[in-house]
């Protein structure tokens, strides 16, 4: 009796699937290694683009000033403000191209910098499955042509830069604020407007929408300082980590 039940848990035991277990030192050479998620570099990747921006640039001497290829594999395309609607009507039809979608249009303030405000367009081409950066700049007086009649994503998107940034765009169907009050004065992310000053504004139940009246204190003496709060950058670093794409210049 006994034999037999032995037999039956040796047999039991053995169909039981071995476990392996790693031994101390693997386990803490496993914790100790890293693995940080860094994209990973492609070489093929990176000259088909340097090459596509070679090929752009010398298509486009007058307006391309310089092409670039940052975080390893994203190409951008720095062109003059009075080239724009060339530029991305060409990245929209050329065969080569074919960058049809307008996946991003925004601003960035440099204030250190003459011309402050960059505006940046982010293309996807579905065709090549392939993204594009183009970047050209401007100042708080001269206005950048719209490409509503190139991308008619470009609408809100334009009128977002406007409302924010205060960059004009000529020529666009419905130039206005998107994001803010029709009354409100000022353009929020350039960060020049004091956190205190003599006005509030509020949403009057009565009038249905936001207004701007003078400010109520019940203490009798207040200080108002109407300097501005926000850091103007004077030290901004220009480091940069795009790797520059060589153009050849038409002599």
């Amino acid at each position: 009796m006994a034999a037999a039940l032995t037999r039956a848990v040796y047999s039991v035991v053995r169909n039981v699937p071995r476990v392996v277990v790693p031994r101390v030192a693997e386990m803490r050479l496993c914790s100790t290694q890293l693995h940080p998620t860094i994209r990973p570099e492609n070489a093929v990747q990176r000259q088909t683009l340097s090459e596509f921006g070679q090929y752009v640039a010398e298509c486009l001497p007058k307006y391309v000033q310089k092409v670039q290829i940052t975080a390893g594999n994203e190409l951008e395309v720095l062109i003059a403000p009075e080239g724009v609607v060339p530029v991305m009507s060409f990245l929209k039809d050329h065969t080569n191209a074919q960058y049809t979608s307008l996946s991003d249009l925004c601003g960035v303030d440099v204030p250190s910098r003459a011309y402050r405000f960059e505006v940046v367009y982010n293309l996807l081409s579905m065709r090549y499955s392939s993204r594009i950066r183009v970047k050209t700049y401007t100042d708080e007086l001269t206005p950048l042509e719209s490409i509503y009649d190139v991308h008619k994503a470009a609408n809100w998107y334009e009128r977002e830069v406007w409302d924010m940034y205060g960059v004009f765009f000529s020529n666009h169907p419905d130039l206005r604020r998107i994001l803010t009050d029709y009354g409100f004065e000022g353009h929020p992310l350039r960060k020049d407007f004091p956190l205190s000053g003599y006005v509030e504004v509020r949403y009057d139940d009565e009038v249905k929408r936001v207004v701007v009246e003078p400010l109520e204190l019940a203490q009798e003496y207040r200080k108002f300082d109407l300097s501005a709060p926000w850091e103007q950058f004077p030290n901004f670093r220009d480091h940069s980590a795009a790797e520059e794409v060589s153009v050849k210049k038409e002599e």
